[in-house]
């Protein structure tokens, strides 16, 4: 996802390519796979080393450090792929932060920093997690407090993140600090600085938040105390880290919603096989239209929000404006998804709660990409002012 686009847009004939590659690994891994992952919460090194051995970890990644150096579009089949095999946001997850987050290294890194962080990430030596969130600020960022002191050869960082995911496996960490501090800074947007660094764990206590779904994916609050970064591992100058993680915004968008949307058709494929072979009163229940219409309505509606992603991912790598349509796609695929999956659980009656039949689990799953990176009411706020130009409301 470089900073400037090509311009290129992959043809449909390319992007199936894409898709067959990708389903060639992901459809080794079945659904007994998926539910012991999310029993047993241990992360899936089978599935993220196979989807390393194949290159895919690296396809956003530029050509030179390994990768394939493709855009936003050939990454969202991908995820859309990666997701529509029964593993949900665990299989999603534990491969789609290789796709935007290394973005502020391959943009504003050195070239020494890129030579010797990116190769690591797209082989999978490195499994990074990314420090930005913390519990008192929210999708507020500028009001994050985590501190990092100029010292004599680096930095002396202390703080608290929160929904940290992969801290439990990540030998790396990506963090966002303030190096000013928001009183002192000229605009609250200024004084932020992004540190790509080892996490040392006598430094860094990482403690596991159980949640609803993807539990094979770790969610974590980590705690920093007193952890030195090298001033070589700061990523772009000082105080310009706001401005640096705004380019994988849109990206990130486009992938979630293509998340949601593969969840929500894998979904969908269970129910309408289930309401084709179960038989209550002498008739399959997909005969009744009580069962029909829902099923009917959330293929359009998933369809649809597909449209919207791809429109997105279009607009992006032809370098055009697409914050209304990614912002878009991330509510519509997250919605319909979330439906989907909901109404596969109904469609399946009392089956419907049972793990054996998986949608469950895949309701589960899906229920986050309604939640993060961004809710949907921020998202409405964002369509109301810059596309129907109504008062900022916040």
């Amino acid at each position: 996802m470089n900073a400037q686009s090509s311009g290129r847009v992959s043809s449909p004939e390319d992007l199936e390519v894409i898709r067959e590659g990708v389903r060639s690994v992901v459809a080794r891994f079945d659904d007994e796979y998926w539910l012991q992952r999310d029993e047993d919460g241990k992360f899936p090194r089978e599935f993220h080393k196979a989807m390393a051995e194949a290159g895919w970890l690296g396809i956003t990644m530029p050509e030179e450090y390994g990768g394939s150096g493709l855009g936003v579009s050939e990454a969202a089949v991908m995820m859309h792929e990666v997701s529509s095999h029964g593993g949900g946001m665990a299989a999603a997850s534990s491969v789609h932060v290789n796709l935007f987050g290394p973005h502020p290294i391959v943009v504003h890194g050195t070239p020494e920093q890129k030579k010797e962080w990116v190769p690591r990430l797209v082989s999978g030596e490195d499994q990074c997690c990314f420090g930005f969130t913390e519990p008192d600020a929210g999708l507020n960022t500028t009001r994050i407090k985590t501190f990092a002191e100029k010292v004599p050869g680096g930095y002396l960082v202390h703080g608290q993140k929160v929904w940290t995911s992969t801290a439990q496996v990540a030998s790396k960490i990506m963090l966002l600090t303030r190096t000013t501090r928001y009183e002192d800074a000229r605009r609250p947007t200024d004084g932020i600085t992004i540190f790509y660094t080892d996490l040392d764990r006598s430094k860094i206590e990482v403690r596991k938040i159980p949640k609803m779904g993807r539990k094979a994916v770790d969610s974590n609050a980590i705690f920093i105390d007193g952890l030195f970064i090298p001033e070589e591992h700061r990523i772009g100058e000082e105080g310009r880290g706001f401005s640096y993680i705004l380019d994988s915004l849109n990206p990130e968008r486009v992938l979630v919603a293509m998340e949601a949307i593969g969840i929500g058709q894998d979904a969908l494929r269970r129910a309408t096989a289930y309401a084709r072979e179960r038989v209550v009163f002498d008739r399959p229940i997909g005969q009744n239209q009580g069962i029909q219409h829902p099923l009917a309505e959330k293929w359009m509606y998933l369809e649809s929000a597909f449209l919207m992603a791809m429109r997105a991912a279009e607009l992006y790598d032809s370098g055009r404006p697409c914050g209304a349509e990614a912002n878009s796609a991330k509510f519509l695929g997250a919605r319909a998804g979330y439906d989907a999956c909901l109404q596969a659980v109904l469609t399946h009656g009392g089956f419907g709660y049972a793990k054996e039949y998986h949608v469950e689990r895949l309701l589960r799953e899906v229920t986050v990409t309604r939640i993060a990176p961004i809710t949907e009411q921020l998202i409405l706020c964002f369509i109301a002012e810059k596309v129907l130009d109504l008062p900022k409301s916040y």
